[in-house]
This record gives C-alpha cells, structure tokens and sequence, in this order.
C-alpha cells in the first residue's frame, strides 16, 4: 500500500504531484472509496461534517472533491454485519482510500474489528490517503494529547509506519510548536508535526515529507 499522510487533505501542487505519482494515472481515471468512520469518535465532528466529506463540499475540495471518476462510500462500522467477500472485492477494486480524520484510536478499533486492518499488506498498489486522523491511525501511537474517544484503552494505533503524527499544526491554538513539543516528549518513537501545506509520502518503506508549509521532525 502507499500511503499520502495529509494533515488537511491535497492543499498544495506539491502534495497533488506526489498522489498523482502514486496512481500512476489521472485522478478523473481513479475510483475511491470513502472512509467516515473516525469521525463518530470524535466530539468536534457530526453528521453535518460527515456528509460534507460524503458529499465533496467546497470544504473538502483537496479530498473527496479532487475529480474522482467515482466516489463510494465505505462504512467500517457496518462491515461485521455483511459477507467479507462482498465487502472485500469493492476495496480491491478502489485505486484509492480516501480516510478522513476524527479520532485515531476509534478509527483503529474498527480497522480491525471489519478486517480491514488484516487486509492492507495485500493492497500493494491501492493509495491510502488520510486526514488527520485518518492518517496517524497508520502510526503506533498518537499520544494521550489526541485521544478524544472516550473508551479507548490507550493512544495505541496500526502501526503500519513507524512514525507518529501531530497535525494541524499552527491551525489551532491548540496545536502550536510548544504543544508539539510536550507531545513528542510522551512518544518513544520518532515523530512529525505538520501543518495544513504538508504530507508524508510511504512508497516502497521510503519515507518523505512533501511540504510547501511548515513541519517539524522530532527524534531519529
């Protein structure tokens, strides 16, 4: 799988050539597939941002609403109710994932209570492009500072790279420099903070920060 880990989505021409390079074709020639689900984790979101991210309104221009040749949406909570090889075939055909943010840990928790977690190492050419939290559920943990989900047991996530996540960065008064900093202190892990202008690209276990915005690394 390749992965595009956006704090605010496709904002910038740098952060598009890098998903243009990973479909290795015109996003109007690209199917993508929806994923709302850590939204319902998270107190700051509802079902009005969930349908402006299902729907592709101007909000969400750098994401759902790039020109997909199709958009499906794709509920994790309802996979455990619906045959695995139905549900499983729409996801391999998708060029792309398109994950918004919410909550990382709830997000996690339904990864793998469908089975889509279990799936990913044999998505070798689908592109995982995340939100905020639909980008740091990729990581090993997310820091105490972002769980919002009320019955998650830890900040632990996938795993899948192995770097964490602090986004938003200098959006809200919340996620300054200095709060980034006492969030890296928490980690044992390498880490970034990045702002609305910057991505991290994973291709082939190589990582690089796409960015015409400002980032800080933290750790080796």
């Amino acid at each position: 799988m390749k992965l595009l880990l956006t704090s605010g989505g496709v904002t910038n021409p740098s952060i598009r050539a890098a998903l243009d390079g990973m479909l290795g074709k015109p996003v109007s020639e690209s199917s993508a597939l929806l994923i709302p689900t850590a939204q319902w984790g998270h107190p700051m979101c509802s079902p009005q941002s969930a349908r402006g991210f299902v729907a592709a309104e101007p909000d969400w221009a750098g994401f759902s609403g790039l020109g997909w040749k199709s958009l499906g949406l794709l509920e994790l909570t309802a996979l455990p109710t619906i045959p695995r090889e139905r549900w499983e075939q729409w996801v391999r055909d998708a060029d792309v994932l398109l994950v918004d943010g919410g909550d990382a840990t709830y997000l996690a928790h339904w990864m793998r209570e469908s089975g889509l977690a279990d799936l990913l190492p044999a998505l070798t050419d689908t592109v995982w492009v995340g939100v905020s939290a639909g980008s740091m559920v990729m990581t090993p943990r997310i820091g105490d500072y972002f769980v919002e989900w009320a019955e998650a047991k830890d900040d632990r996530t996938l795993g899948v790279v192995d770097f964490s996540i602090f986004p938003h960065l200098n959006f809200f008064d919340t996620n300054k420099p200095e709060h980034a900093e006492r969030w890296a202190a928490t980690l044992d892990n390498p880490g970034y903070a990045i702002d609305e202008q910057t991505a991290i690209s994973v291709v082939d276990g190589v990582t690089e920060v796409v960015s015409e915005g400002e980032w800080i690394p933290f750790g080796s």
